[in-house]
């Protein structure tokens, strides 16, 4: 995804040369060189804080799907204890349907 915008590898950064003139390294090519490392670290950085805000979505996506699973059980246990005919079998049916496909959603089990 971001390797694309990534212009040096470690391995560049270590092999790098600078040509030697009369007074040392040329300054233009040491900052053109230092300018690109900056520009690198810059969107590790930017690559990194998007991933971390991700990851917290998706912490916070799972457990809200947890919660619905738990509420769901708790509303199909209450209504197996008040036991009111096949009416309500057939919705309990469906609950359990629901229940199933959430699960799978929150346990990473993509299959339908």
């Amino acid at each position: 995804m971001y390797n694309e915008k990534i212009f040096l590898t470690p391995k560049e950064i270590l092999d790098k040369e600078f040509k030697i003139d009369a007074r040392g390294y040329r300054p233009q090519e040491v900052d053109k060189f230092l300018d690109m490392v900056i520009r690198d670290y810059s969107e590790f950085l930017n690559t990194i804080k998007r991933q971390e805000k991700e990851i917290r979505d998706l912490n916070d996506d799972n457990l809200k799907l947890k919660q619905e699973i738990r509420r769901l059980k708790m509303t199909i246990e209450a209504a197996e204890a008040d036991g009111e005919g096949s009416q309500r079998s057939i919705s309990n049916v469906d609950m359990l349907r629901r229940i199933s496909q959430l699960e799978k959603i929150v346990f990473g089990k993509d299959e339908q």
